[in-house]
């Protein structure tokens, strides 16, 4: 059986983190969100793809999600001290990483190929995939203008209040080789508890993408839990763009591109209004504490995609 995860952030690295732990390394690809890539410091830094790696390598900082684990701060501090940006907050262990992939990338190698290697020194056995090769940026719309993600995120905490999202580059960007391909071979497809608007949809953007996984047996597991994200803006961004965040709106979003949802159990009354569009539930426990939950989890939804499959 052939299984391909969608991700982003620390949602998706855990699921995706309980798919490596249930299925062979020959049969999970997982597809990564770039659209948070940018460049800072003269680096080339990929938030995304590095917490999935990390995730996946047992290397991630368990207290944040996101970051290594033992990491050290002299870089920062020093910069810090000669009034250097630090707004965004990169790691000793973290900086070697990016140094290393700004290094490959401005030597000609592309960021599928420099990802595969790093992944694989890391010790992480199965395939992870940038979305593109190409660069996409993502920018949001906001009642203060145009914003780069990373600045709207960080830098300004997600206080402007959203309007919409523009994915820079993505209607002249190429899937990564290796993306269409999975796609097309899997099984099951699976939309990890990532961000709708920020972490899936900038993937879903890339031309042939969004069609290839429209035709797949594909599920999605729902990031808003009684109305609150887990983790990030994600429940900011759908009530400032006029949605109520719910399970059911998380449908909605991905309504047409997905056969099923799974929703947390505080959201099962909602299950009903969500199969009247035609589309399968999977009621169950999606908070992930711990490697355990990220493994059961993983299991019932892969088992819910093999079912939505026939």
């Amino acid at each position: 059986m052939k299984v391909v995860a969608l991700a982003g952030g620390v949602g998706g690295a855990k699921l995706a983190d309980g798919l490596a732990e249930i299925l062979p390394p020959d049969s999970l690809t997982i597809v990564v969100n770039t659209g948070d890539d940018f460049e800072h410091l003269g680096l080339h830094v990929s938030p995304d793809l590095d917490t999935v790696c990390y995730t996946l390598a047992g290397l991630a900082n368990r207290a944040t999600g996101w970051g290594r684990a033992d990491e050290s701060w002299r870089f920062l501090e020093a910069l810090d001290a000669l009034g250097g940006p630090t707004w965004f907050r990169l790691g000793d262990r973290d900086l070697a990483l990016h140094h290393e992939r700004t290094r490959r990338l401005a030597a000609g190698e592309s960021l599928g190929d420099v990802t595969r290697d790093l992944a694989a020194r890391m010790g992480v056995k199965i395939a992870v995939l940038p979305m593109t090769n190409d660069a996409v940026r993502t920018l949001v719309l906001t009642e203060e203008g145009e914003i780069p993600f990373q600045a709207y995120f960080v830098a300004m905490a997600c206080e402007p209040r959203v309007r919409g999202f523009r994915f820079s580059g993505a209607e002249t960007a190429r899937p990564a080789p290796g993306v269409l391909e999975a796609l097309a071979g899997a099984d099951v497809i699976v939309m990890c508890p990532s961000n709708p608007w920020v972490s899936l949809d900038p993937i879903l953007a890339v031309p042939g993408v969004r069609q290839a996984v429209g035709r797949g047996a594909t599920v999605a597991v729902s990031p808003i839990v009684g109305g609150q994200a887990l983790k990030g803006p994600a429940a900011k961004m759908f009530r400032e763009m006029g949605i109520e965040p719910s399970a059911r709106a998380v449908g909605t979003h991905f309504e047409g591109l997905i056969r099923g949802l799974v929703i947390d159990v505080e959201d099962a009354q909602q299950a009903p209004s969500i199969e009247a569009v035609g589309m399968r539930t999977l009621v169950t426990r999606t908070v992930m504490k711990g490697r355990r939950a990220r493994r059961r989890l993983a299991e019932e939804v892969v088992l819910f995609g093999q079912q939505v499959a026939r």
